[in-house]
């Protein structure tokens, strides 16, 4: 017969997993080739993660998207509705809603959740990103977004809110120029365009890993 020292430890167990469930809401604003592998990893999170996703993307599936190939993705198919797609737990543990549109200063309303994080890419991004920013603190959410993504493979990833960061960065003092300047997590590689460094899927990869971990740490 079981013992009863057993029997109360099993039912701890059991009450305790039943408490790790997935909670809250992130909103991802861009799911290229970034966004795709921040999502996936979300998705895959077990006892915990969000339990709601929100995806805003505005592009479809090309040629040049090799990470959406590698997958399955085919061309011409929504990227965000590719990103549900991947989402196969019941809707009641994880949800993923897909938004086939691009976030602008004109559809901010849009923006829900408890964290949004921001990894949009092509032309000049920086204003949107802050208006994004400002749009998801007057809702009480919490923000992280990048600010530059090339390298090799080999540069170091730092993560620190922006009032942590210098005027060294462009992308920081273009956001600070916009009126973010506290309470919004950055991520870089400390390379940018202007370095004419390439962005490799190693950088893709190790970026969306320590992104993942930043928004569930901002989730808790």
């Amino acid at each position: 017969m079981m013992s009863e020292v057993l029997e109360n430890k099993i039912r701890s167990i059991g009450e305790l997993e039943n408490k790790k469930v997935s909670k809250g809401h992130v909103t991802l604003v861009g799911v290229g080739r970034l966004g795709l592998r921040i999502g996936i990893n979300l998705i895959q999170v077990h006892r915990g993660g969000p339990k709601e996703i929100s995806a805003f993307d505005g592009q479809k599936i090309s040629g040049s998207d090799i990470i959406f190939n590698i997958l399955g993705g085919n061309f011409g198919d929504y990227k965000v509705d590719f990103l549900k797609s991947i989402c196969t737990h019941p809707e009641s543990l994880r949800k993923v809603t897909a938004f086939k549109e691009d976030i602008t200063k004109n559809n901010l309303d849009l923006i829900k959740g408890d964290v949004v994080s921001i990894q949009s890419a092509g032309g000049n991004t920086i204003p949107t990103t802050a208006a994004v920013i400002k749009r998801a603190h007057e809702i009480g959410a919490k923000t992280i977004s990048t600010a530059g993504v090339f390298g090799i493979g080999e540069e170091e990833i730092s993560v620190m809110d922006i009032s942590e960061v210098n005027d060294s960065n462009p992308v920081v003092k273009e956001l600070r120029a916009h009126g973010i300047e506290e309470n919004h997590k950055i991520v870089t590689t400390g390379r940018f365009i202007e370095d004419n460094m390439p962005i490799t899927p190693y950088v893709l990869d190790a970026y969306s890993i320590i992104m993942t971990k930043e928004i569930l740490k901002l989730l808790m």
